[in-house]
């Protein structure tokens, strides 16, 4: 009975070794295409079986997938290899498959407002070196940065110019200067950025630094700066003649939104009874004003047409109200002559008149 389980033993080994050995082992008719920088195995053969198949073709699948990644893994321990913290690693080369980009290709950057100047007077830029001599220290530093060259910060005292206060702190002074470059620095990067992307930066006051403003964009520069205060301009003097200005008006109150339930539930009982009733609600007073602004509208067009039609009457008689002598185109009452008292048509044809010649009205005799 050993004897026989060691037999049985050894044959189930062998059995077993001669499965690993089919399961690293793939025979295919043609070979496979490999760009191992890639990690890639293209299999050119035709899915004959998996036509018929049927209901085993998912088998089938799975099965062909698993012969040409064994095929692959194959080709990748051909390869150099050398050992990493413990790790065996392959050396890939370079792949030879060409793939599409996931993102489209980058837009070149758009130029500075410098770097178009530059090009525009045909500057070209110098290379700098990294180093320079340190005369103070007697030593090779950096041209920018920490422990770099001429260090102004490191400066225990400071001359103070002669035409500066002399109890001012040019510590301070040099400190706040710095930070204004900075700040100037981040201004113009942000400039480049909205540039690039064509977007209009806005400006703090909505002045632009050319000098050469219009009256609009002053008056609302005045405007910032006078709602720049804690209080938004609230107790800001005006000048004698200056006018309200626009948008200054009361701002819409919302109701908060949780807290004050009753209110809440009193509002939309409110606007439900509003909704179902049938019967209109009239506000008898705005009804009314609105009425009596219609009449007086009315009126005064009235008035309006009555004292454009007076001003053409008057137009025709001419400069002169009445008058005696004179020509009859100058109007007015006047005795002799050709015209007399008129009240239309043209002068000298009708109306009332004494003495001279005339044409039309009673002739005396």
């Amino acid at each position: 009975m050993e004897g026989q389980s060691v037999e049985e033993l050894l044959a189930k080994a062998e059995r077993d070794e001669a499965e690993k050995l089919q399961r690293i082992t793939v025979h295919k008719e043609l070979e496979l295409e490999f760009d191992l920088g890639n990690l890639l195995a293209s299999d050119r053969n035709p899915p004959t079986g998996l036509r018929h198949a049927g209901p085993t073709r998912e088998a089938e699948l799975k099965a062909l997938a698993r012969d040409n990644t064994q095929l692959l893994i194959n080709q990748l321990w051909q390869l150099p290899t050398e050992r990493v913290e413990e790790a065996l690693v392959a050396r890939l080369p370079e792949p030879s498959t060409r793939l599409p980009r996931e993102k489209p290709v980058p837009r070149p950057r758009p130029l500075t407002r410098w770097q178009q100047f530059a090009r525009l007077k045909g500057i070209r830029p110098k290379k700098k070196t990294n180093l320079v001599w340190d005369e103070v220290s007697g030593q090779w530093r950096r041209r920018w940065g920490y422990q770099r060259a001429r260090d102004d910060t490191k400066e225990w005292l400071i001359e103070v110019p002669g035409n500066a206060d002399p109890m001012e702190d040019q510590f301070a002074k040099r400190i706040q200067a710095k930070k204004e470059r900075v700040a100037k620095n981040e201004l113009n990067r942000l400039r480049n950025l909205a540039r690039a992307h064509k977007m209009q930066l806005p400006s703090a006051a909505g002045m632009h630094p050319t000098g050469h403003q219009s009256k609009e964009e002053l008056g609302r520069a005045m405007q910032v700066a006078k709602v720049s205060t804690a209080s938004v301009g609230r107790f800001q003097e005006r000048l004698p003649k200056e006018k309200a200005p626009r948008g200054s008006g009361k701002k819409r109150k919302f109701q908060p939104l949780f807290g004050d339930f009753a209110a809440e539930r009193k509002s939309q009982l409110e606007m439900l009874r509003v909704m179902n009733s049938k019967k209109p609600q009239l506000d008898i007073t705005r009804a009314t004003n609105k009425q009596m602004r219609e009449e007086d509208q009315e009126e005064a067009a009235k008035r309006r047409k009555m004292s454009q039609k007076g001003k053409r009457k008057g137009g025709r008689q001419g400069p002169g109200g009445k008058r005696k002598g004179g020509t009859p185109s100058q109007g007015g009452k006047r005795k002799g002559g050709l015209g007399g008292k008129m009240n239309s048509g043209p002068p000298g044809l009708s109306g009332k008149r004494k003495g001279g010649q005339h044409q039309g009205g009673k002739r005396r005799k």
